[in-house]
């Protein structure tokens, strides 16, 4: 399976609420930026992170996969659910590196859309 397959895989888990579905396609030592934000360093805060920030699945809408070597960026729109159970919509630019078929490192881009007014 390619690098792209691979994270389309593990984005299905997600929505899915599968989150070792997701994670079994991660390297141990996972290292996940959220940058101006956080760094979870390895699965198990990787695990510790999805089970507080995805009790509800997250609904996501990928735009663009751009594929090249060790790397696939990942371009679209989130909408996750905050802890007052209000759903909140987030634009996205995620770069992971792959290393040995699995996922190795993310660094993240998330900016909260404005609410839209009806």
């Amino acid at each position: 399976m390619n690098n792209k397959a691979i994270l389309e895989k593990a984005n299905a888990a997600i929505m899915e609420g599968d989150h070792e579905g997701f994670l079994i396609l991660c390297t141990e030592d996972t290292e996940w930026t959220f940058i101006g934000d956080r760094t979870l360093r390895g699965k198990e805060a990787v695990r510790q992170y999805m089970a507080s920030t995805y009790v509800e699945p997250p609904e996501f809408m990928v735009e663009n996969l751009i594929a090249e070597g060790d790397f696939v960026t990942a371009i679209g729109k989130i909408s996750l659910k905050n802890e007052d159970g209000k759903t909140i919509n987030y634009a996205y630019c995620d770069v992971w590196r792959f290393r040995d078929g699995k996922m190795a490192g993310l660094k993240a881009f998330v900016i909260e859309l404005p609410r839209q007014v009806n």
